[in-house]
């Protein structure tokens, strides 16, 4: 049954005013009457232009109309035909500006709800998932690099095809950014672990604390351990800044350090053995996904928060969902406003952020417009501690102790579209190769090393 509704159903949320004291799940999922209502809007488009936007190619219109029809598991075998990671992905990829960007119903109206339903797919399914079917083995070895999207996604795909895999994780948790980067607020860690365990109850090989490059050189991965291929999903992990004055006060920190203390740590627990530093004024430098996760972050452990952001609302990189999220939980957004220097007390500690108003002019390379310094508008904004949200690039420890492997001028590893390295048998993907991008693209990387992996190892043994 077609539903001309024009609109979304609306996601459930906590309460704004309850849910900035709390790291609990802000959406709170559709029930089975919401999500089958929600299907009902979709078209079923012949040239499935929903599937054209999504890195991995899920079947979405067949997945939507199986959860129509009531047969919410079939819907998530469809979905993790083409997605290692649905209950993820469905919760954090940026739909708006893919599958959902591409949608029919999004010309007249709203587009379906596309990632919601992914998520209410897999939710369904792991409230009732029973034992999970260990693949025979094929009797050959790959090592993985990294435990985040595109590592998890890597490692899946060659464990169904019978992959002795050896998943490398260089922190004490699995999940790489999954754990560190992103609050349990918007991904629950219970979440990522799940889906870890569901690798190892596939047979593959969980190793922590193993920080490649130090323990193993990539070398000594095939030549001493006898794995036949790598996979390095090390992600993009090193921060950036900005290089004004101030930046090494006291109460500056970046982004990763802050959100890996709140996040892998807990450090906002009262009994947490690595306390974070609980601020009064915070003031986040950078408009993206991890500005504002920072943002909320400081907000729940109490503070006044305000994003600076040199650009206006149009360029802001962030979700729209995650702004409006921002703000209604109280978050203070400066636009056009360029932090230039970090002022500090007498004892060393951040006070303020020196700040002038910008306008924007003319187009710049990336095609946006380039923010220009109003002259005169110089002012200082009060702050105990600046979190610094202004992008990363790949940690340069591969690259110093891996000789042959190839990279681009910012480090990040050189592999053609799938994965190939300059290096035998040695493939990359994910942030890694890119540079911070999305959960999904990370994804779709590794599960095409994955095949590129077979293809090679497979040929090897003609």
């Amino acid at each position: 049954m077609y539903n001309r509704r024009e609109t979304k159903y609306p996601m459930p949320v906590q309460d704004p005013l309850v849910r900035n004291h709390n790291f609990k799940e802000v959406a709170l999922g559709y029930d089975a009457e919401t999500a089958v209502c929600e299907a009902e809007r979709c078209l079923s488009c012949k040239n499935r232009p929903c599937v054209k936007g999504c890195p991995v190619s899920v079947a979405i219109p067949e997945f939507i109309a199986k959860i129509a029809e009531g047969d919410f598991e079939a819907a998530y075998r469809i979905i993790s035909e083409s997605s290692s990671l649905p209950a993820v992905c469905g919760r954090v990829c940026p739909q708006e500006r893919q599958c959902e960007g591409n949608c029919i119903r999004g010309i007249k109206g709203e587009p379906v709800a596309i990632g919601r339903l992914e998520r209410f797919a897999a939710d369904m399914h792991y409230a009732g998932a029973g034992a999970i079917e260990r693949p025979i083995s094929n009797g050959h070895r790959v090592a993985v690099v990294g435990s985040g999207p595109a590592g998890l996604a890597c490692a899946g795909d060659l464990a169904k095809m019978g992959y002795d895999v050896t998943v490398f994780e260089a922190l004490h948790a699995a999940g790489g950014v999954l754990s560190y980067g992103i609050p349990e607020f918007r991904l629950p860690k219970e979440i990522v672990k799940r889906e870890v365990e569901n690798l190892i109850a596939m047979g593959v090989k969980l190793c922590t604390d193993s920080v490649i490059g130090r323990l193993y050189s990539v070398e000594e991965l095939r030549t001493e351990l006898g794995f036949e291929a790598v996979f390095l999903g090390t992600g993009a992990g090193l921060p950036r800044f900005l290089g004004i004055r101030g930046e090494n006060l006291k109460g500056v920190f970046s982004a990763n350090e802050y959100l890996t203390r709140a996040n892998l740590m807990r450090a906002y627990e009262e009994d947490s053995e690595t306390p974070i530093y609980h601020a009064k004024r915070v003031a986040v430098l950078g408009g993206g996904n991890v500005a504002m996760d920072a943002a909320r972050t400081a907000k729940r452990l109490g503070a006044e928060v305000t994003i600076v952001y040199r650009r206006g609302m149009e360029e802001l990189p962030a979700r729209k969902e995650e702004i409006l999220h921002a703000r209604e939980e109280g978050v203070e957004l400066r636009l056009l406003t360029n932090p230039v220097e970090l002022l500090g007390d007498a004892e060393g500690n951040v006070c303020a952020v020196e700040c002038v108003e910008m306008e924007l002019g003319a187009p710049d390379e990336s095609g946006r417009r380039r923010p220009v310094k109003k002259v005169g508008s110089e002012f200082r904004l009060e702050a105990d501690c600046v979190i610094l949200a202004l992008g990363t690039s790949p940690n340069p420890l591969l690259q110093r102790t891996t000789a042959g492997l190839e990279t681009k001028p910012h480090g990040e590893i050189s592999a053609d579209g799938d994965g190939k390295t300059s290096l035998e048998g040695v493939f990359a993907g994910g942030d890694a190769v890119t540079g911070s991008a999305t959960v999904i693209l990370a994804m779709g990387a590794g599960r095409r090393a994955a095949r590129a992996i077979d293809a090679y190892i497979s040929s090897a043994h003609r």
